[in-house]
């Protein structure tokens, strides 16, 4: 079952911005307000499943889409074996939520506009979907592109949000940055974080900092509260008062690859519900 959220109460994409140096920066603009509202229809219709003595799974497909501007793998021709080590990366990262990822099916596409221009809510974006997007509610589907100019420039990745796929399904999935594959040439993003990150997008997670100390936060009680997004892999770094240091070590902060480890209990709880709610998948 799908609920629809108006548009104006839709969450806006994550989106990944890089500096010099390179981080993991986001440009998703979601208001207090916006979040409430979303969290409000979330709470009204979540649907939970009853208990069982053994833990639901559920099997989700990723179709991969690898849209470069040239046959090289400089120019974005991401090898099978690279997507490959990318899905065992999020089933390492996934491994405790009940979600294991399959590598269901690979397209390549030569489109030196939709490499290089690829960016959030643009016509070279809906182009590149519209044409290229395969499966239902529950597939993942990730674009690899290049992020080299226009809205897009300088990104390592955006997301769309479980709740907004029944407003506009084609435009559900993730587009990334092609050389945060595991051994790509993007340093200390390429080992697999970038997907794992905005997967916990499209599952329901939001940022760990989200909302600073003081706002509605990420809608999970065992995330410390955070005023911004850290950098790197900081030791002891505690930006609020109270709760305890930064989850500088969660999948859903903006720390380098190597210092990612986890997914609290908390935040398996709420992409649960959000999967069961919006994508209709048991966990």
């Amino acid at each position: 079952m799908f609920f629809a959220i108006p548009a104006t109460l839709l969450l806006a994409a994550s989106s990944v911005f890089a500096a010099a140096p390179r981080g993991r920066y986001c440009g998703t603009n979601i208001t207090d307000e916006a979040l409430i509202a979303a969290e409000a229809h979330f709470a009204a219709h979540k649907v939970v499943h009853a208990a069982t003595l053994e833990p639901l799974v559920a099997t989700l497909n990723v179709y991969f889409h690898v849209v470069s501007k040239d046959s090289t793998l400089a120019g974005g021709n991401v090898p099978a074996s690279q997507l490959t080590a990318q899905v065992a990366a999020m089933n390492d990262a996934y491994s405790g939520t009940g979600i294991t990822w399959v590598l269901a099916g690979t397209t390549r596409t030569v489109n030196a506009a939709w490499f290089n221009t690829a960016g959030p809510d643009t016509s070279v974006q809906t182009s590149m979907k519209n044409s290229l997007r395969t499966g239902g509610v529950a597939d993942l589907n990730v674009y690899t592109v290049g992020f080299v100019s226009g809205a897009g420039e300088g990104l390592l990745g955006y997301s769309t949000f479980p709740s907004s796929y029944s407003g506009a399904p084609k435009d559900d999935g993730v587009v990334m940055l092609f050389s945060s594959v595991p051994g790509g040439s993007t340093e200390d993003f390429n080992l697999g974080g970038t997907l794992i990150h905005e997967a916990g997008h499209w599952v329901g997670l939001y940022h760990t900092f989200q909302g600073g100390c003081t706002g509605t936060g990420d809608s999970v009680s065992d995330t410390p509260p955070e005023a911004s997004p850290a950098s790197g892999c900081p030791t002891g770094r505690d930006t609020c008062s109270g709760g305890g240091v930064d989850p500088i070590h969660n999948y859903m902060d903006y720390t380098i690859d190597s210092c990612y480890t986890e997914f609290t209990a908390g935040q398996i709880t709420r992409l649960k519900g959000q999967m069961s709610t919006y994508r209709s998948v048991s966990l």
